[in-house]
């Protein structure tokens, strides 16, 4: 399988749907018509103030959108899980993967960045095409609270549609590590998404027990693997 790197120019080039129709071509994505009506929508509830970019997975450390500034800071309600299964990307038909995604309850620590008022809508544009691939995300604006308690502003967050077919949230701790562990697509492998999350996390000061937790588990079961070959 050849690998591809995940950029702001394999994006605006199409590349995504174009690894979707080569590697999984029953995924059921959703159309430009589709993706640009979900954006307006979006667009349409935005609070006052500037726009923020709540980022808890893959935007953390690989955003491909510019952004003017970022904060760490929480948001209530959401947690991050790994439970939103990929077929494409980190992942294959034959061994689905996991990605991460917002889940109800709980409350979420990650990083918040501001986008730049001009050319909003087009760094928008690139943002849905990347997640609003197949419609597993409802786009949110939630509030972002700084680490004292003081109010960062109003965030797009990419939460789980739980009726989505895509949705993985009853799998086993076993399963989700073994799916972790082993799962390969075209821009790389489930294993180094959860590795270069918690380091992106990290390097702004963020600690995820239960995330690092995971990863130890994921490098155990690794490890397991190699030795059996």
């Amino acid at each position: 399988m050849k690998m591809h790197a995940l950029t702001r120019e394999l994006i605006e080039a199409g590349g995504i749907d174009a690894l979707v129709a080569r590697d999984a071509p029953e995924l059921a994505v959703l159309t430009e018509a589709e993706r640009a009506a979900s954006l307006q929508a979006t667009l349409a509830e935005r609070p006052e103030g500037p726009a923020w970019l709540f980022a808890y997975g893959s935007l953390i450390w690989n955003p491909t959108v510019r952004v003017e500034a970022c904060r760490v800071g929480r948001i209530d309600g959401w947690h991050r899980a790994f439970c939103l299964e990929t077929v494409v990307g980190r992942g294959s038909p034959a061994h689905p993967g996991l990605t991460l995604a917002l889940d109800e309850g709980g409350d979420c620590t990650g990083v918040a960045f501001r986008l730049p008022e001009e050319g909003l809508e087009h760094e928008l544009s690139l943002l849905w095409r990347r997640e609003m691939l197949s419609g597993a995300y409802v786009p949110r604006w939630l509030e972002v609270i700084d680490p004292d308690g003081g109010l960062i502003g109003s965030a797009i967050a990419f939460t789980m549609d739980r009726t989505s077919v895509q949705y993985a949230g009853g799998l086993s701790e076993e399963e989700v590590v073994d799916r972790l562990a082993t799962a390969q697509g075209a821009i790389g492998s489930a294993a180094d998404y959860l590795f270069a999350t918690c380091e992106g996390l990290a390097e702004h000061g963020v600690r995820d027990c239960a995330l690092d937790t995971l990863a130890a588990a994921v490098r155990r079961r690794r490890e397991a693997l190699e030795g059996q070959g």
